[in-house]
């Protein structure tokens, strides 16, 4: 198969692209970084440099692919963090109609149900929206859980206060992912066959906000790390010194507070997957070590 990958060599794709390439596929690899040439080329992929935001661009890279892989880069410099998801996606979408592409992988998120009031997310319902729209084409909307890796920007929080949290709730139970289990799903459901539209939830454990914090700080050398859960005001005001511009923040805000609510996790708790993903909280919380000990 002939098989476009987006999404450069992030923490999904990378993974993705070996998998798609070991198993014999023919794979482009969609950046926007000249300098990722190289590193493409050595995966045994193709490389084809350009904007999400390109149209044409898109188009000609789609032309000829039996599938696409399609994912939003992140821009934390976007004026409208939603506005900006879901305008990729429909780039995506016209680009796709254009070159008559017939089957798609998404990557959304857990929480896409909901039509408003989930920060990032929304953008996603929205990206999902447009997909849906196109006639002939076959979806599949991988909706995965919080990224384990988010909590890597608790790293500062731990040294500098001894604490980890957000304006979530310790006894909140998280659903989580990790890039690699969310790849192995999407090589899956790439080399499938399927018609229609749906989505597939991405799960690799469930954890309450606390079991996180616990392990994590068994792992780092700091047992009985406390869990602290922030007001709205404090989270929002906490990015910002981190040096996250506002309108991120807001939204990073807005989707903790989803979550903390629950409703962020309502659809998936009616459609759960029969299967879970292989790397556990404490598989993960290895992972987080190394980073904070780098």
């Amino acid at each position: 198969m002939k098989i476009v990958v987006t999404g450069s060599l992030g923490n999904i794709s990378k993974p993705l692209t070996g998998i798609l390439v070991k198993a014999g596929h023919e794979v482009t690899v969609v950046s926007s970084n000249k300098n990722k040439v190289k590193e493409i080329e050595s995966l045994g992929a193709k490389a084809s440099i350009g904007s999400v935001t390109d149209v044409k661009f898109l188009t000609e890279t789609f032309k000829g692919a039996d599938a696409v892989y399609t994912m939003v880069p992140p821009n934390f410099a976007a004026a409208d963090m939603k506005g900006f998801i879901a305008g990729v996606v429909k780039n995506y979408a016209e680009a796709i109609k254009a070159a008559g592409v017939k089957k798609v992988v998404n990557l959304s998120s857990i929480g896409a149900h909901l039509t408003s009031g989930a920060g990032p997310i929304t953008g996603l319902q929205l990206g999902e929206n447009h997909l849906n729209a196109l006639e002939n084409v076959s979806v599949i909307h991988l909706r995965p859980g919080y990224f384990y890796f988010n909590l890597y920007s608790n790293i500062g929080l731990v040294k500098n206060m001894g604490i980890i949290g957000s304006n979530i709730s310790g006894d909140t139970s998280m659903v989580m992912a990790h890039p690699s289990d969310i790849a192995e799903a999407a090589a899956r459901e790439l080399q499938s066959s399927f018609n229609g539209k749906k989505a597939e939830y991405v799960v690799s454990d469930e954890r309450t906000a606390k079991d996180i914090a616990r392990v994590l700080g068994e792992a780092i050398g700091k047992p009985g790390l406390p869990w602290v859960a922030f007001t709205d005001e404090q989270a929002y005001s906490g990015m910002i010194q981190a040096g996250l511009p506002g309108e991120p923040a807001k939204n990073y805000v807005e989707m903790g507070s989803a979550m903390n609510k629950r409703v962020v996790w309502e659809d998936y708790l009616q459609h759960k997957p029969s299967g879970v993903g292989k790397i556990k909280l404490e598989d993960f919380a290895k992972e987080f070590a190394r980073a904070y000990n780098a």
